[in-house]
C-alpha cells in the first residue's frame, strides 16, 4: 500500500484520489482554497468519460442526474441554416457503449467529493497551497506556502493549468493565450421559448465566433457559451462583463442565435488558454494529471473526460510495491501522452471548422451536410469510443 499526495482538489484531483483508493492505496488531497468547492456551469461527458466514471464506481450516479443528449447540431449562425446533426441515440449508444450527457460541473464535483469523504483511505486537506516538491529515492514531499510539508510515496500534481508542480517539473512558463474569449451564463429554462428548446448540444457558427448552448440541471437551465476571436493577449478568468458587450461581439450571428443570446444576463468572461503538448510530465515519484499535464481548449469537450481517463489509467498501473512507482509513472506518461496530444491539437483545429466566413463557410456547410450519422460517428470514434484510454486509443 502506497501513500499518494494529490495536489489539487478539482475534478481531476478527486478522481485520482478515488481511483488510487479503489486500488488499495491511501491518498491525501491538498486543496489551496479554504474549502473544497467547484465553480462553473455545464460540462459535457462523451461515452469515454462515462466509461472512466464507471471504473470509479460513479457512472450510474452521473447517468441518473445528467441530461442525456439526443444530438449534436451544427447551425450556420449567420443564415440560420441547419447544416448537420450527429445523432447520439440508437446506433451511437450501441457503438460506444454509453450515452452522451451534460451535467452541471458542480453536480459531478459533488459526486466525486462525496466518494472521497466516504472512503477511509482518503484524507482531504483544504487551505494547503503547494509551491513545489522535493524527492529522494524512497519518498516525495510537497512544499506548502508558509513552510509546511506533506510527504508520501508519490506526488500527483492535479493543480490545474497554473500548476506549481508542473512549474517545477516541466518549467515551460505561462500558458499560451489563444486570442479567444468565451462568455458564459446560465438561464432558467422557463425563460426560453418553447420552440427554441431542444434536447441537443447546438453550435451556431459565424465569422470568427461561435455560440454553444445546451440544457443542464436535469433540464431546468440552459447553459450559454459563445466564443469570439478578439485577440485577447492576457489570461483572465470569471470576469463579469456587460450584456451589451457580449451581444456586440456576437453581432455577426443572426435570428435565432441572437434571440437566445439576448436572454442571457450576469455574463462572465474567460480568456482561453492551453499549452503545447510535452512528451514528459513525470519525474521519478512525481507525475502530473489533467490540466496540469495536458491543458486543452474546451472545444473538443474533452477536458474533464481526459482528466478522468488519466485517473483510471494511472491507478490501474499501480501495484502493491511503492518501489515500482517511478516505473509505473513512466508507463502512465507513455500511455497517455499521444492520446492527449491528439485531442489538444484537435481542439485547437476546431476553430477552422467553426469560424470561417463567406465562401469558406459555404464549402464547410456543403461538406458537413453530405455526411451521414454513421460517418460522423466514424469521425469521433477514436475519441468517444475509447475504453482503455492508452496509446492504442489515440490511434483508433
Amino acid at each position: 500500500m502506497a501513500r499518494m499526495v494529490v495536489v489539487g482538489g478539482g475534478i481531476g484531483g478527486l478522481a485520482a484520489a478515488v481511483a488510487v483508493a479503489r486500488r488499495g492505496h491511501r491518498a491525501v488531497v491538498l486543496e489551496r482554497a479554504e474549502e473544497f468547492a467547484e465553480i462553473g456551469a455545464g460540462i459535457q461527458l462523451a461515452p469515454n468519460g462515462l466509461h472512466a466514471l464507471d471504473r470509479l464506481g460513479l457512472g450510474d450516479a452521473v447517468r441518473a442526474l445528467a441530461v442525456h443528449i439526443d444530438e449534436l447540431r451544427f447551425m450556420d449562425g449567420v443564415t440560420g441554416e441547419h447544416v448537420a446533426s450527429m445523432p447520439l441515440t440508437g446506433g451511437y449508444r450501441r457503438r460506444f457503449g454509453n450515452p452522451y450527457v451534460v451535467v452541471h460541473r458542480g453536480e459531478l464535483y459533488r459526486l466525486l467529493l462525496d466518494a472521497c469523504r466516504r472512503s477511509p483511505a482518503i484524507e482531504l486537506r483544504a487551505g494547503s497551497r503547494a509551491t513545489g516538491y522535493r524527492q529522494d529515492g524512497s519518498a516525495a514531499t510537497v512544499l506548502l506556502d508558509g513552510g509546511g510539508r506533506v510527504t508520501g510515496d508519490a506526488v500527483i500534481g492535479a493543480d490545474g493549468i497554473h500548476s506549481a508542480i508542473r512549474r517545477r517539473l516541466v518549467g515551460d512558463g505561462a500558458p499560451r493565450v489563444a486570442g479567444i474569449t468565451v462568455y458564459r451564463t446560465v438561464i432558467p429554462m422557463e425563460r426560453v421559448p418553447e420552440e427554441l428548446r431542444r434536447n441537443a448540444v447546438t453550435w451556431w457558427a459565424g465569422p470568427g465566433c461561435h455560440f454553444v448552448h445546451y440544457a443542464i440541471g436535469g433540464g431546468r437551465y440552459l447553459n450559454l457559451a459563445p466564443s469570439v476571436e478578439n485577440g485577447a493577449t492576457e489570461a483572465f478568468a470569471s470576469v463579469p462583463v456587460e450584456r451589451a458587450r457580449v451581444l456586440g461581439e456576437l453581432a455577426a450571428l443572426g435570428g435565432t442565435a441572437q434571440r437566445l443570446l439576448a436572454l442571457g444576463e450576469h455574463w462572465k468572461s474567460w480568456a482561453l488558454v492551453d499549452r503545447d503538448p510535452v512528451d514528459r510530465w513525470t519525474d521519478g515519484r512525481v507525475t502530473l494529471l489533467g490540466d496540469a499535464a495536458h491543458p486543452m481548449l474546451h472545444y473538443a469537450a474533452q477536458g474533464a473526460c481526459q482528466a478522468l481517463e488519466d485517473a483510471v489509467v494511472l491507478a490501474g498501473l499501480l501495484d502493491d510495491e511503492a518501489d515500482t512507482i517511478p516505473d509505473r509513472f513512466e508507463k502512465y506518461n507513455a500511455e497517455r501522452r499521444e492520446r492527449t496530444a491528439r485531442i489538444t491539437h484537435a481542439a485547437r483545429a476546431s476553430t477552422r471548422l467553426w469560424h470561417p466566413a463567406g465562401a469558406e463557410a459555404k464549402a464547410r456547410n456543403e461538406m458537413l451536410s453530405a455526411l451521414s450519422g454513421p460517418a460522423l460517428h466514424d469521425h469521433v470514434a477514436w475519441m468517444h469510443g475509447a475504453r482503455e484510454f492508452g496509446a492504442d486509443g489515440a490511434r483508433r
